[in-house]
């Protein structure tokens, strides 16, 4: 393989994954192709004035043994709070020195910090856990009557389950019931999608959601009465329910910046503000990359492998080829959601934590904003995700997430308007006192997720004719079409250069990320 060179497009955790592994393990040179000039794609850090934010949240969690070494390798663990504290890993244990072992936070910059998970749905102008745990703080803030009408609508369906499943409505509803479904899942669903959940492929639920139900959530709380690991690892917690996880002190950008510098040293090249406008093939081969840089001038790159990560709709678009009719019309019927934070820093929040001292933060990550009368779909308090993201720890560094369609009127919507919504929507409904904000920014995230609906239902139709492709290789979220974690885009990239370094032609083990794996995460 020496002397041999592979284009890589896209400086996203696919991307620099297949870059750092194609240096470490092969005699392959990767030349990587940005568009942007930030590293980690949707997993970057974006600064405002000091502020971090964090687009979409990143909890560094994996049940891959590969991946969780391979940050810490990145990245070390933090010394722990405590001067001697048992972390399980790997199937071992081992304690934590704070005084000889991990950096300390304070001091340096390139640390991972392990943190406490906590989300919450506000639902009703009230707090409840997420997952729901079945205490009389539920069946307070419910009613005994909504709650007995979720209890029978479960039993109902858990005794008389649906023979066939075809969308996520049919899916949640026979893991929760349909009450249950329609007070806690429909609009949060919903307002991500922009569609109603009837018209969502069932393999969605699949993916993210496939081990959670109600008698798995009833297991994972009543298990630490009888004993139970609370290591790191967490191997039989479903990802829902886990309650650590890594993060890196300044935000998951700052993972794929140390990943980009270390490519670099290593002999690999990033080219920034470089988008590739043309895919040259001969045959089923590529044969080289064309890319035009921020000034409008072009460069070709010859390829003998090539990796994308970048939407599959926009490769499609970009092949130098006689592309099918039918599966250039899969392709443009794909149909993808887009993403808006609004970073609001304020004095302090509304809601506060029960029992603590006055003014003192709730300690979620995110919030479920369940509420149907505002658009807000997601909250993100930054500080505690880590306190390096805010610039003056005495503020709150909050982060409202909108969903919409590139181009739709949310989207051009000008950046004051957005803001005002954002502070009147989240006054509205009890979190904040409008007055406390004290400055705001808004980000707009192209493509963020990948829908299971439009042209979807055909997808394999399309992945088989870019499969036929000998020397191209799908990685990530986008360019899988897969609402893929983090880690599992990771993976993509590392069994592409298994196959690579072994001789592979088949690309199905690629594909097999995250579809027959015990890993699944959000609601």
């Amino acid at each position: 393989m020496s002397g041999r060179r592979a284009i890589i497009i896209g400086a996203g955790p696919a991307g620099l994954t297949a870059a750092y592994e194609l240096l470490t393990r092969t005699a392959i040179r990767p030349v990587v192709l940005e568009k942007s000039e930030y590293m980690g794609g949707i997993s970057r850090t974006h600064c405002y004035k000091g502020n971090r934010i964090d687009l979409g949240g990143h909890r560094f969690f994996s049940k891959s043994d590969r991946v969780m070494q391979w940050w810490l390798d990145r990245m070390p663990l933090e010394s722990t709070a405590s001067s001697r504290e048992r972390i399980e890993y790997q199937g071992c244990s081992r304690y934590l020195d704070a005084a000889a072992q991990g950096p300390d936070p304070e001091r340096e910059d390139r640390v991972m910090l392990l943190r406490r998970r906590r989300s919450r749905i506000y639902f009703l102008r009230k707090f409840f856990q997420y997952p729901i745990q079945f205490n009389l703080r539920t069946l307070r803030n419910m009613g005994a009557v909504r709650v007995a009408r979720i209890g029978l609508s479960y039993l109902r369906w858990a005794l008389f389950p649906p023979r066939k499943i075809d969308n996520l409505e049919e899916f949640l509803i026979s893991r929760f019931g349909k009450e249950l479904y329609l007070t806690f899942f429909k609009s949060y669903t919903e307002k991500v999608w922009g569609v109603p959940c009837r018209e969502i492929s069932a393999e969605w639920g699949a993916q993210r959601i496939k081990g959670l139900s109600i008698a798995r959530t009833l297991v994972h709380f009543v298990k630490p009465i009888f004993g139970g690991s609370g290591g790191i690892a967490q191997k039989d917690v479903e990802t829902s329910l886990i309650e650590q996880f890594l993060y890196p002190k300044h935000g998951p950008g700052q993972m794929w910046e140390e990943v980009a510098a270390q490519v670099r040293c290593l002999g690999g090249e990033i080219r920034t503000n470089m988008e590739a406008v043309r895919i040259l093939v001969e045959g089923n081969r590529v044969v080289a990359v064309e890319a035009k840089g921020k000034d409008g001038s072009t460069e070709v790159f010859d390829a003998d492998l090539a990796f994308s990560t970048m939407p599959i709709q926009e490769l499609v678009r970009k092949l130098a080829t006689s592309v099918p009719e039918p599966i250039r019309r899969i392709s443009e019927g794909l149909v993808y959601r887009d993403f808006i934070t609004v970073g609001l820093l304020l004095d302090k929040l509304k809601v506060t934590e029960p029992g603590a001292s006055v003014n003192a933060l709730i300690k979620d990550n995110w919030i479920y904003i369940q509420e149907p009368d505002v658009l807000v779909g997601r909250l993100q308090i930054f500080n505690n995700w880590s306190p390096y993201l805010v610039a003056d720890r005495s503020k709150v560094w909050i982060g409202a997430e909108y969903f919409c369609n590139e181009g739709d009127d949310f989207w051009r919507k000008p950046d004051e308007e957005i803001i005002e919504l954002a502070a009147f929507e989240l006054d509205k409904i009890g979190i904040i006192n409008k007055s406390d904000v004290t400055d705001a920014t808004v980000l707009r995230m192209e493509k963020t997720y990948p829908a299971y609906f439009g042209s979807y239902g055909q997808f394999p139709v399309l992945s088989e004719y870019l499969d036929g492709f000998e020397n191209l290789y799908l990685l990530g979220r986008n360019g899988m079409h897969r609402y893929n974690n983090q880690d599992h885009s990771m993976l993509t990239a590392m069994v592409a250069v298994d196959n690579i370094a072994a001789g592979r032609a088949d690309k199905s083990n690629i594909w097999a990320v995250n579809a027959e794996q015990e890993y699944h995460e959000t609601k």
